[in-house]
């Protein structure tokens, strides 16, 4: 009987463990951003119900390609909370991500969000990368209609590796996703890192990471 009852313990606090783990569930219809609010909250402050509009939950645009005229090759076209206030507090975020012809979407991570990519036109060699010490990477190429997931914090990338430009729409599990570009991040801080920490840690000379640095 004690062996039930302790039991029954144990699984009432790893319920209650998982629930404050857990998105805490919204307590209202919808909670449309005010950008213009005082207060500062972790998310946005909602405006008054009473003011929201259709607009506060559309977006248009989306048909239009990026310009991926750039060093990469690929443009990202977010729709999170910014560009549709109505998303605050929903937990999911949207993106159009175009590919010129060997253009890639560099390695980085989204801090707050797992997402999963749809190809919508092309073929996308994809991949992402798991944690210490196994850094296993996981890779696949895609073709029109195909999906992938990458998990949440893990570092992942695109490339296209067909004839034409390639089109793709990722949906992710936050309504501010972030995103951390990795060699952005690395050789382009504000202030710099000092080289000789980076030239340590990729075992690279300073005047290599000097050139590195001023690339970005």
């Amino acid at each position: 009987m004690a062996a039930r009852i302790l039991f029954l313990f144990a699984s009432l606090a790893a319920s209650v463990s998982f629930a404050l783990a857990s998105d805490s569930k919204a307590l209202q219809d919808f909670c449309v951003a005010d950008a213009n609010a005082a207060v500062l909250v972790n998310g946005l402050a909602c405006k008054d119900a009473k003011m929201a509009q259709a607009n506060d939950f559309s977006f248009s645009g989306l048909h239009l390609a990026g310009n991926t005229s750039n060093p990469v090759g690929s443009r990202v076209t977010p729709v999170n909370v910014a560009q549709i206030p109505g998303l605050n507090t929903l937990g999911i975020s949207l993106a159009r991500i175009d590919y010129a012809p060997w253009g890639i979407n560099p390695p980085h991570t989204h801090p707050r969000a797992s997402e999963i990519l749809t190809v919508v036109e092309g073929r996308l060699e994809v991949g992402f990368i798991t944690s210490n010490p196994e850094n296993k990477l996981i890779t696949k190429v895609l073709n029109k209609g195909d999906v992938f997931v990458f998990p949440v914090n893990l570092i992942h990338f695109q490339r296209n590796v067909g004839r034409g430009n390639a089109v793709a729409l990722a949906a992710l599990s936050s309504q501010n996703p972030g995103v951390i570009t990795i060699a952005n991040a690395v050789f382009g801080s504000t202030p710099a890192i000092s080289n000789d920490i980076l030239a340590k840690a990729f075992q690279l000379d300073t005047k290599v990471v000097n050139y590195l640095q001023a690339k970005f």
